[in-house]
């Protein structure tokens, strides 16, 4: 027999309506981050008085908030008493190890969210069409996303540090392209007590770095170089190079010219580790890494949430024998390794 069709839900303004209201979920979770809610809630004041005398907010405010944090998922409800998600409680309590409510002062920066304010004029130029260009040289914004982001980024740079150098017994040689907070290195350092950093960025960026570095006792063996990942020179014959969070902000043919300069940077069987957000061939899954191509189009002039098919083509293009995928969970990014 024939299976009968299944009925389709009727159509429903509700996608339509909860999405031109998005920037009510961000204003919403950025204001609960700034008056600390979610870490008063985990010292135990539930209610909306206690919640509301903790944050010095009123009981109105304070209701009609947790309650729209409840509707999103980042609180949850029951008997009048509000709780912490085990997502909030992880990344929005400050008294977690893994906290991220940092992440604000660079993610919702006027420096990245002005240029959506002109995305229609950036779908038709295929580029960023804002006032705000992140990329010029030495833009303070990077001071502030290495200051901002290194939080995120505590937990996936010892996860990559476990996966590429998994017996963390032999003398390494590592260059940090575009180091930032240095958390990727450094991870690599308090791992391993033979690994050696050198770290390219600006040097406004590197004070930060080398702040981080001094933080973990590694400034003994992590070295800087100032200036453009394009233009300096790095030396030769690092067993690792790090690409961490740094392709997707160029097109293909400028991520090329990079690599190539990196091929040769490194020694023979030398390999070069790329961070990014990657999305499936369909482009549209998974959906927190293929959604990473909006951002780069209202951001960047060319950048782009490149394929493992793109990623590969870049590196074979430029000289390495091959690449291979690997997840890194629980991330949303995946890992590129690609051998000389």
């Amino acid at each position: 027999m024939t299976p009968e069709p299944q009925p389709t839900a009727p159509p429903t303004p509700a996608l339509l309506f909860d999405t031109l209201n998005a920037h009510q979920r961000t204003e919403a979770i950025k204001t609960g981050i700034e008056l600390g809610l979610f870490t008063e809630i985990a010292q135990g004041k539930t209610t909306v008085a206690e919640i509301a005398k903790a944050c010095d907010a009123s009981e109105r405010g304070t209701r009609i908030l947790c309650d729209y944090l409840v509707i999103i998922g980042f609180l949850t409800k029951q008997n009048g008493a509000y709780g912490l998600t085990p997502d909030s409680a992880m990344f929005l309590d400050k008294h977690s190890p893994a906290y991220m409510g940092s992440v604000i002062d660079f993610i919702l920066s006027p420096m990245l969210t002005d240029n959506f304010k002109h995305l229609t004029e950036a779908v038709k130029k295929g580029g960023a069409a804002g006032e705000t260009q992140p990329l010029e040289p030495e833009h303070p914004i990077w001071v502030k996303f290495a200051r901002a982001m290194a939080p995120m980024m505590a937990m996936p740079s010892q996860q990559l540090a476990k996966l590429v150098d998994k017996d963390a017994n032999q003398p390494l040689r590592i260059l940090d392209i575009a180091a930032g907070h240095g958390l990727f290195g450094l991870a690599f350092a308090k791992q391993n007590p033979q690994a050696e950093i050198t770290a390219v960025d600006w040097p406004n960026v590197l004070t930060v770095a080398k702040e981080n570095a001094q933080f973990f006792g590694a400034s003994a063996r992590y070295h800087t170089i100032p200036g453009s990942a394009f233009d300096v020179d790095y030396g030769t014959d690092y067993d690792i190079v790090l690409l961490t969070n740094f392709l997707h902000h160029f097109d293909p043919p400028t991520c090329e010219t990079l690599l190539r300069k990196i091929h040769s940077a490194l020694k023979d069987g030398g390999r070069a580790v790329t961070l990014e957000f990657v999305p499936n061939e369909d482009r549209v899954t998974p959906p927190q890494a293929a959604a990473f191509s909006m951002m780069m189009l209202g951001a960047t002039p060319a950048g782009d949430a490149y394929t493992f098919a793109e990623l590969e083509a870049m590196f074979r293009n430029a000289g390495f024998a091959r690449s291979e995928l690997r997840e890194l969970p629980p991330t949303i990014e995946r890992v590129v390794i690609s051998h000389r």
